[in-house]
């Protein structure tokens, strides 16, 4: 009892002591934030001459314990920013909070933590438009990728396109036509094909090459993203989100010009600058130009994005912003299969008579197409627990000219003799062009987020509202045969189908448009989403969408009968962080869906029209987030199972007229995504994606096939780089990286055979200079001089090795 009594004074004693000892120093916390509201991570905070401070986490929050008592100066300070000094007083026990706003606004402290190794430069830790609520990468339940400016620089990226090589699990399957409607590039995500649809969460479409002046970043939603985003902007594999530059209140800005292969040009220019202390002003434009690898024709555009930002109040903030795209080029070379493989004699490019370098053309098919997007955005902030976003947009593509396109022959459609049967000597020239083509789409979105507690539980919600509505008006001439052209046959002159020929062929046809698109669709939803902490480290998320689909009907190549559908679309997920902040295990369960229309049926022996139901598509994920190591090591694990159904196929009593709507399509597969920091300067960014696709209910012509859309089933990506630091190569940097990706079968079938692009590995290298005000860089794309096709039910050639440099003045 003695004892007892003995340590129980001994532990009061020294609490006692503990707490007087405490209460003889002071604590000194509080924000930095950025010049636009933003947190600013990463940045050191101290007492001057006293040898006491700490670092702001990725919240911008910092503390600085055990200080005596007394008059301090107490700096911000970070390496390429201008330092803060604020005069302070503490007392004992005195717990003090003193917050900072620094000049830089958010985008120009990232390039200060990518310019001088302070972080891991590649890993965007937080996204405000994947769950349209700003969301921590680890408590978000959903998969998504984001390639980070740091990247786009070091890699001299110059055009989205360029950007998507750092995505696991995406691949280009079409170059962008121009054409009005559906001209831009597409991709496969997860065995889907996939645009580029989405600008900061809303509508954004671009008909063409979208260039990369104004891309801050750039985001890929993984899985079926129907329950926020709707079905018209989404695919089943995911979602392409471009966030781009915004305004601040310093002026600055700068300067590119780069020259390189192919008569290579580029100039481009980003200013900002205040108007007045509650306005400011950014501008982003580029002039870009290239000759065809192939030697026949060119692609060259010009992009300009101004942005206004209204500090109106306190509270109210109003964005207006704008984007033009204006591009004038010579379509791509795709080869289309209209014959079976065992006809024309081939299984791949290799066993055919194609030169991967002679362009089957001439000069003049010429394709021009501009996008203009206009947008709109007021935030309201009720308090620091309610706000508001109300976002209009309007998109508007134009499209007139040439679409030319090319397909093998079969010899003995030429000669008549079936003994030529199996060889394919011949290639047919065609085109399809568009006449003065439009499509504009509207929107308007509302946005009401909440973060509150019920009791000890938190909740962040999002209660939206959207209406969006397409209407095309689109004219498709066409020249189904030009003419037919031999291969191999030396000396032969490929240029005759050249813009001059083809426009006399279209007046000797003398006929009107004979394809015409002028469906008109309005989309109404409503969704609600909200993300439920259970406890500090488990968190759930539910959502549910109501959509509303009204058809006005008109022509789509044959008329559309007028009619309406709706529909729900729901989301879970669940979160948990056994090591907070660093693990997060995750699972998720994501819908999406597709308004099919009408389609001709088979009722007791008579066909009839019927509306589809909704075609859906149902996801099943689960993984594993890190974000390790003080942020040297970030990775998303993930293994996903997404089932299509009511996918229409032919109806098996009447294939040729009928329909039935009992088809289904699996995609599963794995995916690993890796950024790292291993040492100072060092970066890498490296994935990985198996995708395994098949018909699993479908006609006897395809079950069990991979489908032709669904891309190469292995992908993989990487990219490293090294910048020196602290001495006299400081600024100093090189990267290396690349692609690989399996064979593909984009003919497959039991009527037209397998046809098969070989895989390939397309590597890359840059290097790079960054000095106070200037930057010099230098990239060579597909270093090895590699041959390789792109495409989904055609073949591609694409671009050999090319050299660009640039220099870079900033301001």
């Amino acid at each position: 009892m003695n004892k007892t009594r003995l340590l129980v004074l001994t532990a009061v004693m020294l609490l006692i002591n503990t707490i007087t000892f405490a209460q003889q120093f002071a604590t000194i916390k509080g924000t930095v934030s950025t010049a636009d509201g933003k947190p600013a991570a990463y940045i050191s905070v101290g007492l001057k001459g006293k040898g006491l401070g700490n670092v702001t986490n990725d919240k911008g929050l910092y503390e600085i314990a055990r200080v005596k008592p007394g008059t301090y100066n107490i700096r911000v300070s970070a390496v390429g920013m201008q330092n803060l000094e604020k005069t302070i007083t503490v007392a004992a026990g005195e717990s003090k909070v003193v917050d900072f706003v620094i000049s830089q606004n958010a985008n120009q402290l990232n390039e200060i933590n990518i310019n001088h190794g302070r972080t891991n430069r590649y890993v965007t830790k937080k996204s405000e438009y994947v769950s349209k609520m700003p969301l921590n990468n680890l408590e978000n339940p959903q998969v998504y990728n984001t390639v980070d400016k740091a990247i786009l620089a070091d890699q001299m990226v110059f055009s989205v396109d360029d950007g998507t090589r750092n995505i696991p699990g995406l691949q280009k399957m079409w170059e962008p036509t121009g054409r009005g409607g559906d001209g831009g590039s597409y991709y496969s995500v997860r065995g889907f094909t996939a645009q580029s649809a989405l600008r900061n969460g809303v509508a954004g479409l671009v008909t063409g090459g979208i260039d990369a002046v104004n891309l801050e970043k750039l985001e890929v939603l993984k899985g079926p993203s129907g329950t926020l985003f709707g079905s018209a902007l989404t695919s089943y594999g995911g979602a392409i989100n471009r966030v781009t530059k915004k305004p601040f209140f310093t002026t600055a800005g700068e300067v590119s010009v780069g020259m390189g292969s192919s008569d290579f040009s580029r100039v481009s220019v980003d200013f900002n600058k205040p108007l007045d202390s509650n306005i400011a002003f950014r501008i982003n434009a580029a002039y870009n130009y290239i000759n065809d690898f192939q030697g026949a024709g060119y692609d060259k555009s010009f992009a300009i994005a101004p942005s206004l930002l209204f500090k109106i109040t306190k509270k109210l903030t109003l964005s207006l912003d704008a984007e033009i795209f204006n591009t004038q080029g010579t379509g791509k070379q795709a080869f289309f299969f209209y014959y079976p493989t065992s006809a024309l004699g081939a299984t791949s490019p290799a066993e055919t008579k194609l030169d991967y370098n002679q362009p089957y053309r001439g000069d003049g098919l010429l394709n021009t197409s501009r996008s203009t997007n206009f947008f709109a955005q007021a935030d309201y902030k009720f308090s620091d627990h309610f706000t508001s976003s109300t976002i209009f947009t309007s998109s508007h593509s134009f499209s007139n000219g040439y679409g030319p396109y090319f397909y093998l022959l079969p010899d003995n459609v030429v000669t008549g003799n079936a003994a030529d049967a199996g060889k394919s000597n011949y290639l047919v020239r065609a085109d399809q062009s568009t006449e003065r083509s439009k499509s504009q789409l509207y929107g308007v979105q509302q946005n009401f987020n909440a973060d509150f507690n019920i009791g000890s539980l938190r909740n962040r919600t999002v209660v939206g509202f959207d209406f969006f509505r397409k209407s095309p008006t689109i004219n498709f001439n066409g020249i189904d045969q030009f003419d037919i052209v031999p291969l191999n046959v030396a000396g032969f002159d490929y240029s005759q189908f050249n813009g001059s020929t083809v426009a006399q062929r279209y007046i000797q046809q003398n006929m009107a448009p004979p394809y015409i698109v002028n469906v008109k669709t309005n989309i109404y939803g409503a969704y609600i989403s909200d993300v439920l902490n259970i406890t500090d480290k488990l968190m759930a998320l539910a959502a549910l969408r109501y959509d509303y689909f009204d058809n006005k009907g008109g022509l789509e190549y044959s008329p559309v009968e007028p009619y309406a559908q709706k529909g729900f679309s729901p989301k879970f997920g669940l979160v948990y962080q056994p090591i907070k902040d660093q693990v997060s295990i995750f699972a998720n369960y994501q819908n999406s869906f597709t308004n099919k229309g009408a389609y001709r049926a088979l009722v007791n022996g008579s066909l009839t029209t019927a509306i589809a139901k909704l075609e859906r598509a149902n996801q099943i994920e689960g993984g594993v987030k890190l974000d390790a190591f003080n942020g040297k090591l970030s990775s998303t694990i993930s293994y996903y199972n997404i089932k299509v159904e009511n996918v229409l196929r032919a109806d098996p009593n009447d294939p040729a007229n009928a329909q039935i709507q009992d088809g289904t399509q699996l995609s599963k597969g794995i995916e690993v995504d890796l950024m790292a920091n291993p040492v100072n300067g060092l970066n890498i960014n490296a994935g990985f994606a198996y995708n395994d696709s098949k018909y699993t209910e479908a006609d006897a012509d395809v079950i069990n096939r991979r489908p032709a859309t669904a891309m190469s089933p292995y992908l993989a990506n990487f990219f490293i780089s090294y910048r020196f630091s602290g001495n006299a190569l400081n600024g100093l940097g090189f990267g290396f990286g690349g692609n690989y990706a399996s064979a593909n079968k984009i003919v497959n079938s039991v009527s037209m055979g397998v046809y098969t692009l070989p895989s390939y590995t397309v590597l890359n290298a840059s290097a790079f200079y960054d000095l106070k005000r200037i930057r010099f860089s230098a990239k060579v794309d597909n270093l090895t001089d590699e041959k390789y096709w792109i495409g989904y039910t055609t073949q591609n050639p694409q671009r050999l090795r090319t050299y660009a440099g640039s220099i870079t003045y900033k301001f």
